[in-house]
């Protein structure tokens, strides 16, 4: 025993009866805070995590299936916190208590940061500085690790760039996206879940929310790093005159997609004619409008666009369409039987709706044949035309073979006149 204590004695730590006891009392206060967080994390975890994806619905899987271990670890983390902080532990009583600290933190906070998406090198880093330093600040060593680490570095201009400097920008970096991430997808379901708003201003509301939270974790993370913010006026001159030059379509795109969001003239959804691109909305962005044709090819139109050339909306108030069939039939067939079998081939169209009921019209009297119009009302437009015309008149077709009824040729009507030859001498 006595060659025990000289040991410790050699290393700097005085081991004696007290230390001993305290060593003792903080190994058996860890193993009671992670029982602890234990319990808690199995009455709470499962509970929880049905809250939350009831709460965020799909927005929130990312961290749903990892709140039984965060709990767990956020627990046992925040009572050893406790313990250590509540009584002057010496450096032997400390190690235990820094090392469950350390590693209870370190697996919570990997859990949280990979349940938002942070990538996996980057998670792995800010959790080892996070066990370096708790567990340094457990034993008393926290001041000469920040102390070298503040020494390591440059002078530039009249900052000092340091390596503490630098591990304090990357785990505030962090932790701002990490929120920024979080806040974000609780804000969107609650907006999202919000009786109040159509499908547009939804949608406007969660993009200026994101923008704000953006905002916000920005000046947060200026004020944490103690940036002087008069060092950004240069920069946003040469911002505003990027903005007047090269930015004025980008700029020019944003404000335009906000109010298309804001008029609620094309929304999510409508079926749309631009130039040559038909199809409907799928989202609204901040610089484009994607729209999905038929053919599976998705356009990206740029917002500004939409504000200064002529739409199309097939679905703006109604989204009931009218298609027009023309069909032609020879003089010679009977007109009414010919227009009931129109009506029934176009009845019989199953994407035909029945109210509004469909229409036949005589429309003339042409060369070839008797004109007709077939006008016919769908309800999903973004399914598209040409296969409603397609089907019905393929219908048609049959019904007209069975009953006789001609689909007539071009016809002409030559006439040949003899001309005399002029007698000769």
């Amino acid at each position: 025993m006595n060659d025990i204590t000289a040991w410790f004695a050699a290393g700097g730590i005085l081991l004696n009866q007290r230390t001993l006891t305290e060593g003792a009392i903080a190994g058996g206060l860890v193993l009671l805070s992670l029982a602890i967080g234990l319990f808690v994390s199995r009455k709470l975890g499962r509970a929880a995590a049905n809250a939350w994806h009831r709460r965020l619905d799909q927005r929130g899987e990312g961290l749903a299936d990892r709140l039984t271990p965060i709990i767990r670890h956020a627990t046992a983390a925040l009572l050893l916190a406790i313990v250590l902080t509540a009584y002057p532990w010496p450096p032997v009583a400390g190690i235990p208590i820094g090392l469950a600290l350390g590693a209870a933190t370190v697996l919570a906070a990997r859990e949280i940061l990979r349940g938002v998406g942070i990538a996996r090198p980057v998670t792995w880093t800010v959790t080892l500085i996070l066990f370096v330093a708790l567990f340094s600040r457990s034993v008393g060593g926290l001041a000469e690790i920040t102390s070298m680490m503040e020494r390591i570095g440059v002078d530039i201009g009249r900052r000092r760039l340091s390596l503490l400097t630098l591990i304090t920008m990357l785990i505030t970096v962090v932790a701002l996206f990490a929120g920024v991430r979080l806040v974000n997808r609780a804000l969107s379901h609650w907006i999202a879940a919000t009786r109040g708003f159509d499908a547009t201003q939804k949608l406007l509301a969660q993009k200026l929310a994101a923008i704000a939270v953006i905002i916000g974790a920005f000046f947060v993370g200026i004020d944490l790093l103690g940036v002087d913010l008069t060092a950004f006026a240069v920069f946003s001159g040469a911002f505003g005159l990027a903005v007047g030059f090269g930015l004025q379509k980008t700029i020019g795109n944003l404000i335009a997609g906000i109010i298309l969001l804001m008029d609620r003239s094309i929304k999510p959804g409508d079926v749309i004619v631009v130039g040559d691109s038909f199809g409907w909305v799928n989202k609204i962005g901040v610089r484009a409008v994607s729209v999905l044709t038929r053919d599976g090819k998705e356009h990206l139109i740029p917002n500004e666009n939409l504000m200064t050339q002529e739409v199309e909306n097939w679905s703006f108030t109604d989204r009931n369409v009218r298609v027009r069939i023309p069909v032609r039939v020879a003089y010679e067939c009977d007109l009414e039987l010919a227009q009931e079998l129109m009506l029934r081939a176009t009845t019989e169209s199953p994407r035909v709706l029945n109210d509004p009921p469909p229409n036949v019209w005589l429309t003339g009297f042409g060369e070839n044949g008797v004109e007709h119009d077939i006008l016919a009302w769908i309800g999903d437009p973004e399914g598209g035309v040409g296969n409603v015309r397609s089907d019905v008149l393929n219908r048609l077709w049959l019904l007209f073979k069975q009953h006789g009824i001609v689909i007539p040729y071009p016809q002409r009507d030559v006439r040949l006149r003899q001309m005399e030859m002029p007698s000769g001498d």
